[in-house]
């Protein structure tokens, strides 16, 4: 071996050395779901580990719909509303988007104040 080549394998297990430690300093993490009921109806973000998702379950057997109000991250300054009317018992997930930053649940009550949870940040 020559003298070129020893400092090319030392260069190597530089670089290695340096990208096994990045690897370390630098965890991956996955997002943790985070949940609110109000009145009977749950809202879940992010869903299925997916932060751009909402999901929303109607718990509640009351004959009125769920929803849950939230806000995106690439759109902050827009109130957005995911409905379940589909029923108790069943659940809607939102289109994917940008980041979910802030949302809540609600069994709404169609001549009454609607049941709502507070605000949460996933």
């Amino acid at each position: 071996m020559t003298q070129g080549e020893g400092n090319t394998h030392a260069q190597d297990q530089a670089i290695a050395g340096i990208a096994l430690a990045i690897g370390i300093a630098v965890p991956t993490t996955s997002a943790m779901a985070l949940s609110v009921t109000g009145g009977g109806v749950t809202a879940t973000s992010p869903w299925n580990s997916d932060s751009g998702l909402i999901s929303v379950y109607d718990g509640s057997n009351d004959g009125d719909p769920g929803k849950a109000e939230y806000y995106r991250q690439d759109s902050a300054g827009t109130l957005r509303t995911l409905w379940n009317h589909s029923g108790s018992g069943t659940r809607v997930i939102s289109g994917d988007g940008s980041k979910v930053i802030k949302f809540k649940a609600c069994d709404e009550n169609d001549w009454a104040e609607d049941d709502c949870s507070g605000w949460v940040a996933p």
